[in-house]
């Protein structure tokens, strides 16, 4: 059995918050329930003893949403306390969880900091930047209780990252975004490409206006690289995930972020009813795997489950032959839709990756034999 990685939307799609690019919000629209329902502490209960059952030497349960709070503190509760009674094969549990922030007050971050959650919290840059997307569901303003939250965390010590979308409005302000995440001395930064809406039934798509153009979002990477590099090497610079896994992908190790990996890896997304799906870009009707009562192992083997991660694995001639495949991989499926023939497309963002690559590849390179000695140097 492997190590594990379980995600989990006790709340499903349900959230305080009416962001104006939420793809899950999106994605749930074209699914028969757009809600699967708050999570049941026996449905949580499976989930919990199914997961031990299948993982083999460390397990983490990432809860996400919709926003995951919406479940209730004491639904978090219930849930170490079970890890705790079924963990019979003393695995590594770690607890993640992705929230937008509001609901987290000095009771949530006392106990995030105790049972040592790892928080990603979704900030979208400064007050101007991050309300001009991110209201809550009365249409307010949420960047001062944002804030307040991020001094909560802090105090209880509660080790968190920040994590912003990118979209192509934010896409022309790269300075300006970098700017205020060194500012408030953010540790660990994500940010994630803002994407157009899911294709209909019947083929069509609809282009959101919130979503990147890849010359802007190319001409973003670079510029966001550029400051970030020149940190780095005076030994100042925030972890930005996308850069340190291409790091580590240069120095020859695997990328942490799956999208980075070249194929999808099925990873268990669990709903709010306990149905399960092989990817969170995936929590549609056709591809349910089952439920937390069939078992993971059951659902890893089945034919669906196959299915999905062969069906990322085809590579095209343009990704053969780009001189920046080794770093690129293809990318992302989502992002390689609509298929061709049976077979992902090339990744939408194409142009904007290899714009980033002949910018900053060569420096990239030179980050990949720091890591190799820096690995060999510590014996690892």
């Amino acid at each position: 059995m492997p190590a594990a990685s379980i995600l989990i939307k006790p709340a499903s799609a349900n959230c305080n918050m009416d962001c104006k690019y939420c793809f899950y919000k999106c994605l749930s629209s074209h699914r028969e329930e757009y809600s699967k329902g708050f999570m049941k502490e026996e449905t949580l209960e499976t989930l919990v003893r199914e997961a031990i059952a299948y993982a083999d030497g460390s397990l983490t349960f990432a809860f996400q949403g919709g926003e995951p709070t919406l479940a209730g503190l004491d639904f978090f509760q219930k849930a170490v306390e079970l890890q705790q009674k079924y963990n019979n094969k003393k695995l590594q549990i770690e607890n993640t969880i992705q929230t937008n922030g509001l609901l987290i007050d000095e009771k949530w971050a006392r106990f995030l900091g105790e049972h040592r959650f790892l928080v990603g919290l979704s900030l979208d840059g400064p007050k101007k930047m991050h309300d001009r997307y991110r209201k809550d569901a009365a249409g307010q303003d949420t960047f001062a209780r944002i804030m307040h939250s991020v001094q909560l965390l802090e105090q209880y010590h509660v080790d968190y990252n920040v994590v912003t979308v990118v979209t192509n409005d934010t896409a022309k302000q790269a300075s300006f975004l970098y700017k205020f995440w060194k500012r408030n001395h953010y540790p660990f930064v994500q940010f994630i490409p803002c994407m157009d809406e899911i294709k209909r039934q019947d083929g069509t798509q609809e282009r959101s206006i919130y979503a990147v153009e890849p010359e802007q979002y190319g001409k973003f990477l670079c510029e966001l690289f550029d400051l970030w590099y020149a940190d780095f090497a005076t030994g100042e610079a925030m972890d930005i995930r996308m850069f340190s896994n291409l790091a580590q992908m240069a120095a020859g190790y695997p990328a942490e972020e799956c999208g980075m990996n070249g194929c999808c890896n099925c990873y268990f997304v669990v709903e709010g009813d306990g149905s399960v799906y092989p990817c969170d870009f995936y929590c549609m009707d056709a591809w349910k795997l089952g439920t937390v009562k069939d078992g993971f192992v059951q659902m890893k083997t089945s034919e669906k489950a196959k299915a999905f991660v062969e069906a990322s694995r085809p590579v095209c001639a343009t990704c053969h032959e780009c001189p920046y495949f080794s770093l690129c991989r293809g990318g992302c499926r989502r992002w390689r839709e609509p298929f061709v023939d049976g077979k992902p497309g090339l990744n939408q963002l194409c142009s904007a990756y290899r714009m980033f690559f002949a910018h900053a590849a060569e420096r990239m390179e030179r980050l990949g034999v720091y890591i190799r000695q820096k690995y060999v140097g510590s014996g690892k």
